[in-house]
């Protein structure tokens, strides 16, 4: 199964400040409505209570040092209880002075979707079912409209000469929507360009996503399905520590990698040398060259969000076979 949103109703999910704060604002519509969203408390496992430190966990920005040494200590005890792996969970900051930025040469784009399945792997996604930051959209030859895409291909090889391949995933924007939406600010864009999530903080309203005009964000319908072979310990607090049910993920351009030197792990497996990233802030970077020796374009420019992702073709590529 692939893609993010499978549903399952089945399961109680545990108590948290999301399902707390959702309860809540329907519990003022009335007494009765009050006692229907109480009513689950009684079937709730203890173990799935959070401790009060959880509970009243500050917010993200207003957190000290101490208050994160806390909660890191906290959350990797709870990954190493329920998959039995020491994590290696850091708060990974921005450095001063960069902005990132991706690339993709959709000249050289296969469709061979082994960046989806990097994704997955370096950022701890549920693979039952399988939670995917990226779409590969396989596109006619003659159009740039993603509307016109199909991210459910399923040939026996690829490429297919009759279309071209663009995968689409979060496009951090400088001027984001799903940030602004968000009522309990779970969401922000860091300095260095990156929109993060608090997955503590998420209330799960999903707003965010229906902000989304590039379907970036992925809700966690059911319990994410992630074993203990499957999970990668090299964790940061605001890209791919475990999810819970009941919240909203995205792509941080594996944070946990990029803010420490390393590259995309979507990147690092591309066999083609389709994507390119890095400090457009550094005019001798290559995303900096690509900017500026590049006919480039970005998806939905009238929507105004102002994407640090961009696309570009080879100028050898045919005209009429790029759509452009």
């Amino acid at each position: 199964m692939t893609d993010a949103d499978t549903r399952t109703d089945d399961a109680l999910p545990p108590l948290s400040r999301r399902s707390f704060l959702r309860q809540g604002v329907t519990a003022l519509a009335g007494l009765s409505a009050f006692a229907a969203a109480l009513k689950p408390l009684a079937d709730i496992d203890p173990d799935d209570i959070p401790s009060v430190e959880a509970f009243i966990q500050k917010h993200y920005k207003e957190m000290s040092d101490a208050d994160m040494e806390r909660a890191l200590a906290r959350i990797s005890g709870e990954v190493e209880k329920r998959y039995a792996v020491a994590p290696d969970l850091r708060d990974v900051k921005p450095r001063e002075g960069v902005e990132f930025v991706y690339a993709l040469n959709l000249s050289r784009c296969v469709g061979c979707r082994m960046c989806v399945h990097a994704c997955v792997e370096e950022n701890n996604q549920s693979r039952s079912p399988e939670m995917q930051y990226i779409r590969v959209l396989e596109m006619p030859r003659g159009t740039l409209d993603p509307e016109h895409g199909n991210h459910h291909y399923d040939h026996p090889t690829v490429p297919d000469d009759d279309h071209f391949y663009m995968p689409v995933q979060c496009h951090q924007c400088a001027n984001p929507p799903c940030v602004k939406v968000c009522p309990v600010e779970a969401t922000w864009q860091e300095p260095d360009g990156i929109t993060v999530v608090d997955y503590d903080w998420c209330i799960g309203c999903r707003y965010c996503e229906a902000a989304c005009p590039y379907f970036a964000r992925r809700f966690n319908f059911t319990e994410p399905g992630l074993t203990s072979t499957d999970v990668n310990p090299d964790m940061a607090y605001l890209s791919n520590r475990p999810r819970p049910t009941g919240v909203v993920e995205k792509c941080t351009y594996c944070l946990q990698r990029t803010r420490e030197g390393r590259l995309p792990a979507c990147l690092e497996v591309c066999p083609v040398g389709a994507r390119h990233f890095g400090n457009v802030l550094d005019p001798e970077s290559d995303v900096s060259r690509i900017l500026r020796t590049k006919r480039v374009f970005v998806l939905k420019e009238d929507v105004g969000t102002l994407p640090r992702f961009f696309y570009y073709f080879d100028e050898r590529y045919p005209r009429e076979g790029a759509g452009r």
